[in-house]
């Protein structure tokens, strides 16, 4: 059973070792968790349905509850403090294209608004009702989760766009093919979510980010439907293709997916290596990428975060010999952690394996490679849920992030941090702050910060302490010309920010875009644009 107010399945839960609670109280202070609101009480909340009756619409408030907010850090504070704010009406679990079709139908008759909903782990508010005199319709995609084609000969699979994560990997494996696509939230987040938030998997320097990998498909819109065929490549004028991608159903629902796959590669090791400084690391990574490695994976920490992460990951006793393992082998205070996958036919594997670690020069860890690159690679997708561990200890944390050209890289990470911390002490609060770069290109990097603070005294008072570290380091992103996001999408949390990349005469070809195909705007109003 996935939690009502948290992340991931209930039956699961990551506790963090002793020696990692007493770092986090000497970092940033012993914090007094928030008191939790019960389900039973936020169900007296949820108020009647405004919607008329439909034999597949259920209106349960439970399921209105579940419908109701995403994995943002506001939606965190909603659900756990009970004031969730606006409910859907009523929720439908489709089951094919022919029953969206229908239900986009009705919709458009009776003057509904319309959400599409896949796995529900959007951090930016994607999936979140906005007030609304219109009754609000919440379409969960999830059991349209089948492999429905599979073209070995083009390498093509087409999914319902529910298909979750562990669903497109299982049903493609069983034909010894690949997606390759593994955001953190995998576990959950879905194929039609992926396309239409412009997703990166955590092994897209080989697989590719979902604009590689989508291939075509079917997006059903109030006005009709529109097929999107597979071309290998079209000069046939502007793509669909593109239109489609990052329009966080404004458009319409994206009802089927075509994929573009791969055989599953004979050989996958991860690995994890430190160099002693950052600016280190920095150059050896970006000569990987100018000569060409092929690696599927490759993330640097920086220093705190590097310290941070050995800290949560293991006892005292354990990080203190590691510490001085690697600070024998000269990767002492400043040192940076990297974090690297080899995917590929064992030949391949064997010769990109070799050529890393002697590019990789001078690094520290090599004996000890394996075994931390395997136990990282273990708890990948296990690590979303230290989210619940740290909020019942009364610890808030969240994450952004950005991208931009080489040049601006070590300037733009450090104004981020600094904006955070400035945002925070201003109030008076300790925080910790730090950052990786987790998707890298010949042209720049993305930048993945994540802040971990002790919660106020109040549900409000901690909001305001979150908006103004997310807005303060917001503006420091557009500020130097970086995106507003490199793959968490837009939602309603980044919209405020979005004209600055697009300009106002872009951010107006994009809502009039959502017009052509959704005229009375019923499409998930609110995301995006206005």
């Amino acid at each position: 059973m996935r939690r009502w107010n948290g992340w991931g399945d209930e039956s699961i839960s990551v506790p963090l070792p002793k020696g990692a609670t007493e770092f986090l109280a000497q970092a940033i202070g012993k914090p007094t968790p928030l008191p939790d609101a019960r389900l039973e009480d936020v169900l007296t909340k949820v108020p009647p349905s405004r919607l008329p009756d439909h034999p597949l619409i259920i209106k349960d408030p439970e399921q209105r509850i579940r419908h109701a907010r995403g994995q943002s850090f506001p939606d965190w504070l909603a659900l756990h403090s009970g004031n969730i704010g606006t409910f859907p009406d009523g929720v439908v679990f489709s089951e094919d294209s022919q029953q969206v079709r229908k239900l986009l139908a009705f919709a458009k008759t009776n003057g509904i608004a319309v959400i599409p909903y896949g796995g529900g782990t959007s951090v930016v508010g994607h999936i979140n009702p906005q007030k609304d005199d219109r009754p609000i319709l919440t379409i969960n995609m999830g059991r349209m989760n089948r492999l429905l084609d599979l073209d070995e000969q083009s390498l093509l699979a087409t999914f319902g766009a529910g298909a979750a994560g562990p669903d497109i990997e299982a049903q493609l494996r069983a034909h010894s093919y690949t997606l390759g696509h593994y955001p953190q939230s995998f576990e959950y987040s879905t194929l039609g979510g992926w396309v239409a938030t412009r997703s990166s998997g955590q092994q897209s320097l080989y697989y590719g980010r979902i604009e590689r990998l989508f291939a075509g498909g079917t997006l059903e819109t109030p006005e009709g439907t529109v097929r999107l065929p597979p071309f290998p490549a079209s000069a046939a004028g502007p793509d669909l293709r593109d239109m489609v991608l990052g329009s966080e159903g404004r458009l319409g629902i994206l009802t089927e997916v075509i994929v573009r796959i791969q055989p599953l590669p004979q050989r996958e090791s991860f690995h994890v290596l430190f160099f002693p400084d950052w600016q280190t690391g920095l150059e050896r990574v970006r000569c990987a990428l100018r000569t060409g490695l092929r690696l599927s994976m490759l993330r640097l920490s920086n220093h705190t975060e590097t310290r941070t992460f050995l800290n949560l990951g293991g006892g005292k006793i354990t990080v203190s010999i590691l510490e001085k393992l690697l600070s024998f082998k000269g990767a002492k205070e400043e040192k940076c952690m990297l974090t690297f996958a080899v995917s590929g036919t064992k030949r391949l594997h064997k010769q990109t394996l070799r050529d890393a670690f002697r590019l990789f020069r001078p690094s520290a860890g090599k004996a000890i490679n394996r075994i931390l690159g395997g136990k990282w690679a273990e708890n990948r997708f296990r690590s979303a849920y230290l989210r619940n561990t740290l909020w019942e200890m009364g610890y808030g944390i969240d994450t952004l992030e950005t991208a931009t050209t080489w040049d601006q890289v070590d300037h733009l990470m450090v104004g981020i941090e600094k904006a955070i911390y400035s945002a925070f002490s201003a109030e008076g609060q300790k925080c910790l702050v730090f950052s990786h770069l987790s998707h890298l290109y010949p042209q720049g990097s993305s930048i993945y910060t994540t802040y971990l603070f002790p919660v106020a005294s109040t549900y409000e008072q901690t909001f305001r302490q979150w908006a103004r570290a997310k807005d303060a380091a917001s503006r420091v992103i557009v500020a130097q010309g970086a995106t507003i996001s490199h793959h968490h999408g837009i939602g309603t949390d980044h919209r405020p920010y979005l004209v600055y990349e697009k300009s106002r005469l872009g951010v107006d070809a994009i809502a009039s875009l959502c017009k052509h195909f959704d005229p009375q705007g019923i499409m998930n109003p609110g995301k995006l644009v206005e």
